[in-house]
């Protein structure tokens, strides 16, 4: 059992990783809190036992935190990636995975794993590992659905924010290829009550 000085050391850890994603990306840490947001209200849909919804927090948090190691001409291009840059922003969720494991958080590993997986699909066809349907960790299957639907309903620079029914539709294209159409049915009970829905 972790003692108590481990725990406080484990906040301060995730608050300097916190300040440093903000730091080197504000875009980036503004989009973990709203992930966060939809991340919790899904998983509690899902019915994850409140330990996984407290791994899911973290996990939302921190999805991006492997951006940190990803170069400036990648990460704030206003535009497509060439195959080259793709394959190095493809390295996100491994960074993120290394950077977690290596800190004192309690289920570090558990966490690692759910942000390493966040950019799988459905069908075997995401990265890094290229997992499908319940070979995903189901964290990760709740974090890709949150997390591409504030992506979709964000404004970048190389894309404009799309409204809600807009966003909804172009995820429902992708149920059963991106998204487990069981979370994805979950996702669009949820969203239509929820505070953190885009107009």
């Amino acid at each position: 059992m972790q003692d108590l000085s481990d725990f406080s050391a484990s906040r301060r850890y995730t608050e300097a990783l916190a300040v440093a994603l903000h730091e080197r990306d504000p875009y980036t840490s503004l989009h973990c809190d709203r992930v966060i947001a939809l991340s919790m209200e899904l998983g509690a849909a899902c019915d994850l036992p409140g330990n996984e919804l407290a791994m899911l927090a973290v996990s939302a948090s921190f999805h991006d935190i492997g951006k940190i190691g990803i170069p400036d001409y990648v990460l704030r291009k206003p535009g497509g990636f060439t195959p080259d840059e793709w394959e190095i922003m493809k390295t996100h969720p491994a960074r993120g995975e290394r950077i977690l494991r290596a800190t004192m958080l309690p289920d570090a590993g558990m966490i690692g794993t759910v942000v390493r997986h966040h950019h799988e699909q459905f069908d075997g066809s995401g990265y890094p590992d290229g997992l499908a349907q319940h070979d995903i960790p189901l964290m990760s299957r709740i974090l890709s659905v949150a997390d591409s639907y504030d992506a979709m309903a964000s404004s970048r620079v190389y894309h404009r924010k799309r409204t809600h029914d807009e966003v909804l539709a172009v995820m429902q294209t992708e149920v059963n290829r991106k998204f487990d159409p069981a979370v994805f049915e979950q996702f669009a009970r949820v969203i239509e009550r929820s505070a953190s829905r885009t107009q």
